[in-house]
């Protein structure tokens, strides 16, 4: 799968813009210019996302519900996941301790350090769009719980490309030491 990496940063790339470009250029008209639930990385009051949801309408939240949920969103988790996998393994095999592990080992690594974020990507999108397909289930309780799963969501990511950082720093250290000391 690491060899694939660099056309699962090309096909995630491109999907992420279709995706932001979708929010700003359309979502956000939807919702009088207000960011969608799942772009809040630090989350949202119960208040916030109800102001949201009313601001759509049932309209608006039928077209993101379609167009960003069922559609762009239902791609992405899986597909930046594998990327995620596919880069840990990638920098990881640069550094002689990573290396030293059977193949399937590597492969669970990645996947253990990646895996929590889908879920909890996953989660959160059927939070929200639970909440767009029936506005009667948003209350303070269900829109806090959404909330926290958007921040989990983005705290979770955070690991991957932290491990990814650091196998790419230690990879380029050990290269200009000229040696295997990693």
């Amino acid at each position: 799968m690491s060899r694939h990496a660099a056309a699962l940063c090309i096909a995630t790339a491109a999907v992420f813009v279709a995706m932001t470009a979708l929010e700003f250029l359309y979502f956000r008209n939807l919702s009088g210019g207000l960011p969608s639930l799942d772009m809040r990385v630090t989350g949202f009051t119960p208040d916030e996302g109800m102001a949201w949801l009313t601001a759509l309408g049932r309209r608006g939240g039928e077209i993101i519900l379609v167009w960003h949920y069922l559609t762009f969103d239902l791609l992405f988790p899986a597909l930046l996941s594998l990327t995620l996998v596919s880069l840990i393994l990638a920098t990881g095999r640069q550094l002689r301790n990573f290396r030293a592990m059977i193949a399937p080992v590597q492969a669970l690594v990645a996947l253990v350090l990646v895996l929590p974020y889908t879920l909890a990507d996953y989660a959160q999108n059927f939070a929200v769009a639970r909440l767009l397909s029936d506005f009667q289930s948003a209350n303070p309780d269900s829109l806090a719980f959404a909330s926290a799963l958007t921040v989990t969501k983005f705290a979770l990511l955070a690991i991957p490309f932290a491990v990814i950082a650091v196998f790419y720093l230690a990879g380029q250290r050990r290269s200009a030491e000229g040696g295997e000391q990693s």
